[in-house]
C-alpha cells in the first residue's frame, strides 16, 4: 500500500470509486473532493491510496495551520474506500500515514468531521483513537487525535 500524488494518469480511476449506497449520504464524492481542492489548493493535500497499480481509495486534509478554529487547522477533510476495498486496511493504512505527515510537519494534533448518523464513519475513526471533541461544525461532529 503507498499514497500517490493525484495524478492526470489515476485521477479518472479516483472519481469512479464507488462507497457502499448506505455510506453515500456521509461523504462526498471523489469529483467532488477534487475540485474542492481545486478552488483551495493552498490548504488541500490530496492522495489517492494505491495497492500495487490499483487505485483503492482517496484522502483529502485540509492544512491550514493560521485557521483561527483549532479544528480546521490540520483536518481530515475526505477519506473515500471503494466497496469492494472496504475492510481490508485501506483506511487505517490512510489515516496512519496522514498521522506520519502531521508528524513530519510539526503538528501535534489532528481532527477528523464526519456527518453523524447509523451508517456513518464515526465509529471507524473511534477505533483508530480520535476521540470526539464535542464540538459540532457545519453540522459534522469532530473527533481528535494527539500525534
Amino acid at each position: 500500500m503507498r499514497l500517490e500524488l493525484v495524478t492526470k494518469e489515476n485521477v479518472r480511476a479516483a472519481c469512479d470509486l464507488k462507497l457502499h449506497p448506505h455510506q453515500e449520504s456521509y461523504v462526498a464524492p471523489v469529483a467532488v473532493s477534487i475540485a474542492e481542492a481545486y478552488v483551495n489548493q493552498d490548504i488541500a493535500w490530496l492522495r489517492v491510496i494505491m495497492d500495487e497499480d490499483q487505485v483503492v481509495g482517496f484522502v483529502m486534509v485540509a492544512i491550514q495551520p493560521d485557521e483561527p478554529i483549532e479544528a480546521y487547522r490540520f483536518c481530515i477533510w475526505r477519506l473515500n474506500i471503494a466497496a469492494e476495498e472496504q475492510g481490508k486496511g485501506y483506511g487505517r493504512f490512510a489515516i496512519d500515514s496522514v498521522l506520519k505527515e502531521a508528524r513530519e510537519r510539526g503538528v501535534s494534533r489532528v481532527t477528523v468531521t464526519w456527518h453523524p448518523g447509523e451508517d456513518g464513519p464515526e465509529e471507524f475513526y473511534k477505533r483508530l483513537g480520535f476521540v470526539p471533541t464535542g464540538e459540532v461544525l457545519e453540522g459534522e461532529k469532530v473527533g481528535a487525535i494527539d500525534v
